[in-house]
């Protein structure tokens, strides 16, 4: 009896994660990344720097929490719950994820097979209101400017040694938008997921911080002081008519775009044709809510040591800085050429809204714009660009996938 006790506490004692984190030595160097017990230590450490810029700074919360804790329990030892290299071959065994993995690999066959990214898509459709662009269609040339940070981050991606996959993956950071950077990534360069998903997010909750001083650098006190003409009242005939237009129209000139753009459009169809409004609130609520926790849960989980902790890493996340940035500057420079050609009546600020991320892009410029003129409201005017950045990236997407077949 007595030993069996003992074997029984043996058996605890050597199932621990405390017994398992030196199977693979203190450090160890694994396709040029760190590997062993140091490696598992500075990953729980990032996993609880992020957590508390999730919780205390409230950066980007609603993902950056499941990201995190994602990023903790999977790199915690022998908990088994996710296996990183099942997942960076070309063809999945589904028979040993199925029958073997753990709760995060069945959940990541969502992000694996493209399921979770357009079902946001929905979400967002469902909860954005397109007025602003329907009343100012120029503005969609805003967000296309916008993007000019993906194709530039592209090729210096291409000339610093990245694959086209990679590159085209790298690009989409600029984008400003999360599932469009999972979707691309996971489909051309899982094994960079990680770390695109970390900067893309990372940035995407410093809009505040990184976006200020690239517009005020850009435009003048003059043109920052602009007010805008208020905008015309838009139809719920034109509202209807909008999402099924542009739905035909990007799935027809990009198929590849069809599953991002076709469930954005269908969410908004779903929230402004009035029949549907049970749907409208599911897609914005509680679908929108649960894929959430499952995508940020699961991504965080790949950002084990060997596939986090290297150089590439670090040159991925200047890369995405850069494509952010240029992305804004892209923006901003074409709304000072719509000011110039308007003859004044377009405040250049609202370009910087052109990047995918709403609605904060829009708040920034409304923020900034206030600072030079309190009765200034730039914030409905700054939504189209805003939105039309959505659609934008996810044209760009499009156009990534197309080109890699």
């Amino acid at each position: 009896m007595f030993n069996t006790f003992l074997n029984g506490v043996g058996n605890f004692l050597s199932s621990t994660g405390f017994s398992h984190m030196f199977d693979d030595g203190f450090f160890k160097i694994v396709d040029g990344g760190i590997s062993g017990a140091l490696g598992t230590i500075i990953m729980l450490v990032i996993a609880c720097v992020l957590l508390y810029l999730a919780i205390v700074k409230k950066f980007e919360p609603l993902l950056l929490l499941p990201i995190a804790f994602g990023m903790l329990i999977a790199n915690i030892p022998n908990a088994g719950l996710f296996h990183n290299e099942w997942y960076t071959v070309k063809d999945i065994d589904f028979a040993t994820v199925l029958s073997k993995g753990g709760l995060l690999d069945l959940l990541y066959l969502g992000v694996k097979l493209g399921i979770y990214p357009p079902l946001i898509f929905l979400g967002v459709g469902a909860m954005t209101d397109f007025s602003p662009l329907i009343a100012n269609p120029k503005s969609l040339l805003l967000g296309a400017a916008a993007q000019i940070g993906v194709f530039v981050t592209f090729f210096g991606a291409l000339l610093l040694g990245f694959s086209l996959e990679e590159a085209c993956s790298i690009g989409i950071i600029g984008g400003a938008d999360g599932p469009t950077a999972i979707y691309v990534t996971k489909t051309l360069a899982s094994h960079l997921l990680p770390a695109i998903a970390v900067a893309a997010y990372s940035y995407m909750a410093l809009i505040p911080v990184i976006q200020p001083p690239i517009m005020k650098a850009l435009t003048t006190k003059k043109e920052r002081m602009i007010v805008m003409e208020q905008l015309r009242p838009v139809s719920k005939t034109e509202k209807i008519i909008f999402p099924i237009l542009v739905a035909a129209v990007v799935s027809l000139i990009l198929p590849d775009a069809a599953s991002l753009v076709g469930m954005l459009m269908l969410g908004n169809l779903a929230r402004e044709c009035g029949v549907v409004d049970r749907i409208s609130k599911t897609a914005q609520n509680e679908l929108m809510n649960i894929i959430t926790i499952f995508l940020g849960l699961t991504v965080g989980a790949t950002a084990t040591a060997s596939s986090f902790l290297r150089i590439q890493t670090l040159l991925i996340i200047a890369l995405g800085l850069v494509a952010f940035c240029i992305s804004t500057a892209g923006g901003v420079l074409f709304g000072k050429l719509m000011c110039k050609l308007t003859g004044g009546k377009i405040n250049p600020l609202i370009g910087s809204a052109g990047v995918s991320a709403v609605p904060m892009a829009a708040r920034v410029s409304q923020m900034v714009g206030q600072k030079e003129n309190p009765s200034n409201f730039l914030l409905m005017h700054a939504m189209g660009p805003n939105v039309a950045g959505v659609i934008g990236s996810a044209v760009a997407a499009g156009v990534f996938l197309s080109m890699v077949g």
